[in-house]
């Protein structure tokens, strides 16, 4: 079976989930970088990794590595890829995004043209044609060069895979559905345990983990690019990635997730968005503002995004919502708490108002170009629950 390397980005912080979660579909790393992991499979991979995996924002055929400093280097290095192997003749192509890193090529649409160019070139000795209609499907490629290395992806996803096709009511400020379910992952929370987002917006947190638990492929719902490059990927791939999708769902998983929001508009946004995902019976979303936070529960988690400039601008008023999450803290000292913040002031405001003055954890991740932390602070284990059912 010939194997094939595949590259997946996502948020800066979180290499070490996607990591796990390509090696748990039974995928060989190769390779761990900021912001990218590369990975060995077969073509069934394209398929397989678009459909399950929840925290990369996309999967890109790595076509080419090669050295350029010059753009003659770039030209030559691009038509040396067998592109008629790939790209049919009615094929649009295009470079969908170039970036450049400590390179002596630095100009993106320059690098853009040039790769076209060759691509034209390469495929005119095969197609015996000066100009190519482009009304077939899409491939799109993305260029990373990184110290003078060249590198050639092919996007084999088109829309970015945050995307599920589920979130078609946006709240201000929403965690995107990849970073939402990397924090999820990153905790210990379990299907049987309650989750709670005090802070949940249009409801991407909660409809996440409902998607977890009930193991529901955040691709099922969705197309992509690859889909139809019939030159290059069979189309059984799609049929089987997505009847393994089917087969693995449990659906009747019962589950113990709340969202609240101060505002009810926002919350008919997040119910909306739930039917869509089919989980509008699996979470209780309720009108509730973060200082009246309480439950009959011992244990569980509260994994959030809470404002930090966007939806509350006044200093002062920012410092009380985050001493407020800190009294919360005190009142339910046995909860975890797993919060992703850009506030600077957030571990002193919580620490200010209860007991538990520095988080266990915390890690840093690029939510965009924005710097924040995801603030990890842990409650009692709970005990172990042999034979028993989900509630306490």
């Amino acid at each position: 079976m010939e194997k094939y390397e595949w590259l997946a980005p996502c948020h800066f912080g979180m290499e070490a989930v996607l990591k796990r979660e390509i090696t748990q579909l039974g995928y060989e790393i190769t390779q761990v970088d900021n912001g990218k992991v590369t990975f060995a499979g077969d073509l069934a991979a394209a398929a397989r990794a678009n459909i399950f995996l929840r925290t990369t924002e996309r999967i890109l055929l790595k076509i080419a590595c090669f050295k350029a400093e010059t753009f003659d280097d770039l030209f030559e290095g691009i038509r040396a890829v067998p592109w008629e192997e790939i790209i049919p003749k009615n094929g649009k192509f295009w470079v969908t995004k170039a970036n450049s890193v400590n390179s002596k090529l630095f100009s993106p649409s320059d690098i853009q043209k040039i790769v076209k160019k060759a691509m034209v070139e390469r495929l005119k000795q095969t197609y015996h044609t000066a100009w190519f209609e482009e009304s077939g499907e899409s491939y799109p490629l993305r260029i990373s060069i990184i110290k003078d290395m060249v590198t050639v992806g092919l996007d084999t996803s088109g829309e970015s895979l945050h995307k599920r096709g589920y979130r078609k009511f946006t709240a201000p400020a929403p965690v995107t559905e990849t970073l939402a379910a990397a924090i999820i992952l990153l905790s210990p929370w379990k299907a049987d345990r309650l989750l709670v987002d005090p802070f949940c917006g249009s409801g991407t947190i909660p409809i996440e983990a409902a998607m977890i638990a009930r193991q529901i492929a955040p691709g099922m719902s969705r197309h992509f690019t690859a889909e139809n490059w019939r030159k290059l990927l069979p189309e059984k791939i799609w049929k089987e990635a997505l009847e393994e999708a089917g087969d693995i769902m449990k659906p009747e998983t019962e589950l113990m997730i709340q969202g609240y929001d101060r505002e009810e508009e926002v919350l008919r946004m997040a119910r909306a968005n739930a039917g869509l995902a089919g989980l509008e019976n699996a979470i209780h979303f309720q009108r509730r503002e973060i200082k009246e936070f309480s439950s009959p529960k011992k244990y569980g988690f509260v994994i959030s995004n809470p404002p930090y400039g966007e939806r509350l601008s006044d200093k002062k008023e920012m410092w009380e919502l985050y001493r407020t999450i800190g009294q919360v803290m005190d009142k339910n000292e046995t909860w975890s708490f797993f919060l992703l913040s850009g506030y600077e002031a957030a571990q002193k405001a919580i620490a200010d108002a209860g007991s538990r003055k520095k988080a266990t954890k915390n890690r840093k991740i690029y939510n965009g170009m924005m710097k924040t932390y995801l603030y990890q602070y842990m409650g009692e284990k709970p005990p172990s629950r042999k034979g028993e059912k989900i509630h306490e």
